[in-house]
C-alpha cells in the first residue's frame, strides 16, 4: 500500500473553462490549481498538469478528486467529452477522443501554469481517450495512468470475436441517453430513460430502429446501431483512432504509461494487450498491474452503493470481486499509486518502486465462506519483468470424449459431442468480465421529483466470481434451477482431481473443433475453477475464471463475414480474458463450451442473417469435436512448480 501524502495547498479553481478543439467545439474543463494557504490565490510556479476527460460528468465526485491532486501540488484539468454535459457538440461514441484529447494536451501545455508536462489519468471511457489521444503523439504529453481501458473495439469490447457486448446497449439506455444534452435539458426526455427497464429490452429484443426509447435521441440511436449492427473491418469507425489502437501502436505516443486493470474487468484483455503490445515498442517504462478487481464498485445486493452515480468508487479498494473475498492485501490506493507514479516522472522524485509487472495470483485461500457469505478465494502479489512471466509454459489441455480435460492429446480418430443450441434459451451469464449491464431502479416518482442521479442502480448480470449455478435471482434464468454443467447445452471437460497445485498466470487460448447444422453460430468457452465438496459448500464451488465467444462468420478474427457450411468442420478460436490462479490440490481445471453466454453477449439466431437486428431464431444441432485430427482444447500459461 503506498504511503499516505499529505495537503500542502489551498485550491484555487476556474471552472468550465472553453477549450476550443479544431474544429471549434468547446470542450467544458474545471481547472484547480495549487494555491496559497494564506492568500488562497493560486500559486506563480508553474506545475505539472493532469487531465482527466469524461463522459460522467467534471462535477460532483471529480470536483473532490480534482482537489485532492491540487492540494498535492498538481494542476488538474478535468474535462466533459464532445457532447456531454457542459461541453459543446453531439456525442459520438469514441469518435472523436483521439482529436479533441490531442487539442487538450497541448493547449494545457501552453498555458502560463504548467510546466510544459501534461500527464493524464482515468478509468474506463476515461482510459479509452488516453490510449485515444496518445494515437496523435501531442505535444506535451509526458505520462499515462491507463486504469481498465480498451485497445481494439472491434476485437475485445464493443464487439468480441464477431459478437456484440450487449453492456454498451445498456450504457446508452441508463448512463448514456439518460444524462445526454437533451435528457439534461428536458425532464421529460430524462423521464423516458428513467422508465426504461433494460432487462426487459433484453428480454423483448432486438430492439430495431425507431422502436426503442433510443429514438428519442437519434445520436445515439445512430452509435449504438453502428456497433451492434457493423462488424466488418472496413467500416470507417473500427478504423477510427479513437476506439482502433491497437492500429496506432507504433506512431502513439512513447511515455511512461501504467496499464492496470483487473482479473474480473471487462476490459482485462484489452489492458494486457497494450502492455504487450507497447512495452518493447516503446522506449519509456511501461508498467502492468492487475489485481483481483472488477470493473468499478458495483457492490453485492444488486445496487450502486456509490455516493455519486456517475463517480462510483474503485474496486482497488474492495477485496472482494462478486462473490469472492481475497484479503485485505488485494487492495490498493488508487490517488496514491497514481501520485507516486507522476512523482516520479514529471517531478524526479524517487517514489515509484513497483515492478515491470505486478499481478495478484488468486487462489491461495482455504476456501472457507466468510461472514459476508463470500467464498474466500485468497491469493497473493507476484511480480514479474514481462508478460506473460518468464518461465511460462502455454500448455495444451485436450477435451477427450469421456469428458476428460488432459495434456494428452486425443487418439481417437472420430470422436465428438453434440448438443442443441435454442437462442430462445441461452445460457445465461453468472458474473465474469462485466460491466454496465445497468437499469435503473424502478420508481413511481418522476425525475424532477427524485433525480436520476440519486436512484439506485440494479446490476442485473454480475460482475466477478460467482458459483456457476443459477437460482431465481439469476437474469435469464428458468426453472429447473441448478448448475450450469447440468444444461444439455453445456458440454463440460474436467481434470480429475488435481493431485498437486497448478498455477497459471498470462493469456488463455481455446480452440473449438466444432461443426453446425447453420449457416452461423457462436461457440462459447468458459474457464472454471471447480473446488471440490466442502462443510461450506456441500454441493462444491464451480468459480468461473475467464471466458470468451466466436461468431461462426468471423472465426479467426476475420475482418468479412464469412459463412460455414454446415456439416464441414471448422477451427473456432477464442481468447479468454488473462488470468492468474491457483487450481489447488483437489480442485479440477475445467471448460465448458457452448454457443450462447447472455446477456454478456447477444444470441446468435443461427439463421446467418443481419448481425444483432434478426429476429429469426433458429434452434441448431452444434457439435465438439475431440479427435486426434480435431482436437478440441484449452492452453493454459502454466507457471514453473517449486
Amino acid at each position: 500500500m503506498p504511503s499516505t501524502s499529505e495537503p500542502a495547498y489551498s485550491v484555487h479553481a476556474d471552472l468550465d473553462v472553453m477549450i476550443e478543439a479544431r474544429d471549434g467545439t468547446g470542450l467544458a474543463t474545471d481547472i484547480y490549481r495549487p494555491a496559497d494557504p494564506d492568500t488562497r490565490e493560486p500559486i506563480e510556479e508553474p506545475r505539472p498538469v493532469i487531465l482527466d476527460r469524461t463522459p460522467y460528468d467534471k462535477t460532483g465526485g471529480r470536483t473532490r478528486h480534482g482537489e485532492w491532486y491540487a492540494s498535492r501540488g498538481y494542476v488538474i484539468a478535468i474535462q466533459d467529452v464532445r457532447g456531454r454535459f457542459d461541453s459543446e457538440g453531439e456525442f459520438f461514441i469514441n469518435k472523436n477522443e483521439a482529436e479533441d484529447g490531442a487539442d487538450t494536451v497541448e493547449w494545457l501545455a501552453d498555458q502560463e501554469f504548467c510546466d510544459g508536462n501534461v500527464v493524464t489519468l482515468g478509468t474506463s471511457y476515461g482510459a479509452w481517450v488516453q490510449n485515444a489521444l496518445a494515437t496523435q503523439d501531442p505535444d506535451g504529453l509526458a505520462g499515462m495512468f491507463v486504469n481498465m481501458g480498451a485497445a481494439n473495439g472491434r476485437k475485445k469490447t464493443f464487439r468480441h470475436n464477431g459478437a456484440f457486448e450487449q453492456r454498451w446497449l445498456s450504457w446508452a439506455l441508463t448512463l448514456g441517453a439518460g444524462f445526454s444534452h437533451e435528457s439534461l435539458a428536458d425532464p421529460d426526455v430524462q423521464q423516458v430513460f428513467a422508465d426504461v427497464d433494460v432487462r426487459e429490452v433484453f428480454e423483448n429484443g432486438p430492439i430495431q430502429r425507431g422502436e426503442s426509447a433510443l429514438a428519442e435521441l437519434p445520436q445515439y440511436e445512430d452509435w449504438a446501431f453502428e456497433i451492434m449492427t457493423t462488424a466488418s473491418a472496413s467500416d470507417d469507425y473500427w478504423q477510427n483512432p479513437s476506439v482502433n489502437f491497437e492500429r496506432y501502436y507504433d506512431q502513439s505516443a512513447d511515455v511512461p504509461t501504467v496499464y492496470s486493470g483487473g482479473w474480473y474487468d471487462s476490459y482485462t484483455g484489452a489492458t494486457c494487450d497494450n502492455f504487450v503490445g507497447l512495452a518493447d515498442r516503446k522506449d519509456s517504462d511501461h508498467y502492468l498491474l492487475m489485481g483481483p478487481w472488477t470493473h468499478l464498485a458495483r457492490l453485492p445486493g444488486g445496487h450502486d452503493h456509490s455516493e455519486n452515480l456517475l463517480f462510483p468508487p474503485l474496486t482497488w479498494e474492495h477485496p472482494t470481486a462478486g462473490d469472492l473475498a481475497f484479503g485485505e492485501d488485494a487492495t490498493m490506493n488508487y490517488r496514491e499509486t497514481r501520485k507516486q507514479f507522476f512523482d516520479q516522472y514529471v517531478l524526479g522524485e524517487d517514489s515509484w518502486d513497483l515492478p515491470r509487472v505486478q499481478y495478484f495470483l488468486m487462489g491461495t485461500g482455504d476456501g472457507h465462506q466468510t461472514e459476508e457469505g463470500n467464498l474466500f478465494h485468497g491469493g497473493e502479489w507476484r511480480s514479474a519483468e514481462e508478460w506473460p512471466p518468464e518461465g511460462t509454459e502455454m500448455t495444451k489441455f485436450y477435451a477427450h470424449d469421456d469428458g476428460t480435460l488432459s495434456t494428452e492429446k486425443p487418439a481417437a480418430s472420430e470422436s465428438y459431442t453434440s448438443y442443441q443450441y435454442d437462442p430462445e434459451d441461452p445460457v445465461p451469464t453468472i458474473g465474469g468480465n462485466t460491466s454496465s449491464y445497468l437499469t435503473y431502479e424502478p420508481r413511481e416518482e418522476s425525475v424532477e421529483a427524485y433525480p436520476l442521479g440519486d436512484r439506485n442502480i440494479v446490476d442485473f448480470a454480475g460482475r466477478g466470481g460467482y458459483d456457476q449455478r443459477t437460482d431465481e435471482d439469476t437474469f435469464g434464468a428458468s426453472e429447473p434451477y441448478g448448475p450450469l454443467s447440468q444444461r444439455d447445452d453445456v458440454v463440460v471437460f474436467r481434470t480429475p482431481p488435481l493431485e498437486e497445485a497448478v498455477e497459471i498466470a498470462g493469456p488463455i487460448r481455446v480452440r473449438v473443433f466444432g461443426e453446425t447444422d447453420a449457416p452461423d453460430t457462436d461457440f462459447t468457452a468458459k474457464l472454471i475453477d471447480e473446488h471440490p465438496e466442502s462443510d461450506d459448500y456441500p454441493d462444491g464451488y464451480d468459480l468461473n475464471l475467464s471466458d470468451s465467444i466466436c461468431r461462426a462468420r468471423f472465426r479467426g478474427y476475420r475482418d468479412e463475414p464469412d459463412f460455414v457450411e454446415p456439416g464441414d468442420v471448422y477451427e473456432f478460436y477464442m481468447e479468454p480474458y488473462d488470468t492468474a490462479n491457483r487450481f489447488k490440490a483437489g480442485h479440477r481445471i475445467r471448460l465448458d463450451i457452448s454457443s450462447s453466454n447472455w446477456p454478456r453477449f447477444d444470441v446468435n439466431p443461427n439463421s446467418g442473417g443481419p448481425l444483432y437486428t434478426d429476429d429469426d431464431y433458429q434452434v441448431a444441432e452444434n457439435t465438439v469435436h475431440h479427435s486426434a485430427t480435431h482436437p478440441t482444447h484449452v492452453e493454459l500459461p502454466l507457471q514453473p512448480t517449486n
